[in-house]
């Protein structure tokens, strides 16, 4: 019974942290999702502002090349007529401003512009919060190994118990099996009965099949013999298992009902014989006259008047003492 109970109570340590194992590597993943998320998202705004001040700064360059050309157009043009201006600008429209057209250098500007502010602000913290992401990473990855050791010394120690009770278990197993069968000779003059392990060769896992023959019989199943074959058997082997580890106290509730006299005789001698061999207070109850005049002290209740229980012993030793 204590190592059953320490079973369970290892089990449903080994569930609690199986369940904290599984909670902690889904809290890891998600961290570690949000981590490479935000590293993602700060490299490509970082990418994208890059680009956009590098597209700037060309622009703002043609602007100040344009301008300068016309700044020193406008240099040229003071003190000289008007066809002569003109056909220097003719010569200027067709050549350096031909290349870098104003119209298309500010449609650029602006469209690069609207790009920069469609990527929003840079997120400042974006390297400390990789750092909280990485650092609580790391504490999940400790807690998931503080529970797979947890985990594992919880199978070992119920490896360890299961073990301890395959020994002990066996060791009960053949000390009751060779009662059982001392015992069932006794109470049937004869015949042979044994204790077997069925569906699995482990122990904690097998059942239990008990086989018996009486005297002229061949070895059969408990449920194959008669009532009070049962009755005998099953009184053979509580007996071997109180034989094996006695108790201070047993109770027989109508074991001898389905028995004939030989046999309440052979049930009456064999309790008897328990008593010697054993410190068990045995208690049964009985409407058979032959077992209570076996019994040392006998219980009754009787009602003398109208609803009204009463309990009536009778040591029979001095009850016979009395009579003679």
């Amino acid at each position: 019974a204590q190592i059953a109970a320490a079973q369970t109570r290892l089990a449903e340590e080994m569930r609690v942290a199986e369940a904290r194992a599984s909670a902690a590597a889904d809290a890891l993943a998600q961290a570690q999702s949000r981590a490479r998320d935000a590293v993602s998202d700060a490299r490509g705004a970082v990418q994208r502002h890059e680009a956009a001040e590098a597209a700037r700064a060309a622009a703002n360059e043609s602007v100040a090349g344009a301008t300068e050309e016309l700044r020193r157009c406008e240099a040229r043009a003071e003190g000289r007529g008007y066809q002569d201006v003109l056909a220097e600008a003719g010569d200027l429209v067709n050549g350096p401003l031909a290349r870098a057209p104003a119209l298309e250098v500010e449609k650029r500007i602006e469209r690069l512009r609207g790009e920069r502010d469609a990527a929003g602000a840079v997120n400042l913290r974006a390297a400390e919060e990789l750092e909280e992401a990485l650092a609580r990473a790391e504490t999940l990855v400790r807690e998931k190994e503080d529970v797979v050791v947890a985990i594992n010394k919880l199978r070992f120690a119920i490896g360890r118990l299961n073990g301890e009770a395959r020994t002990r278990l066996r060791a009960a197993f053949e000390a009751v099996s060779a009662h059982f069968a001392a015992l069932f000779a006794t109470l049937f003059e004869g015949g042979e009965a044994t204790l077997k392990l069925t569906e699995s060769d482990d122990p904690l896992a097998a059942g239990l099949e008990i086989y018996a023959s009486p005297p002229g019989k061949k070895l059969t199943t408990l449920s194959l013999m008669s009532g009070g074959e049962q009755a005998l058997t099953a009184t053979a082997l509580i007996f071997a298992v109180f034989l094996a580890n006695p108790a201070p106290l047993c109770v027989l509730d109508e074991v001898d009902a389905p028995l004939d006299d030989a046999n309440v005789d052979r049930f009456c001698r064999m309790l008897a014989e328990m008593r010697k061999r054993t410190d068990t207070r045995f208690l049964v109850i009985t409407h058979n006259p032959v077992t209570m005049a076996r019994m040392d002290r006998l219980y009754g209740v009787t009602m003398a008047e109208a609803g009204v229980s009463q309990i009536v012993s009778v040591d029979l030793q001095k009850a016979t003492a009395l009579a003679a």
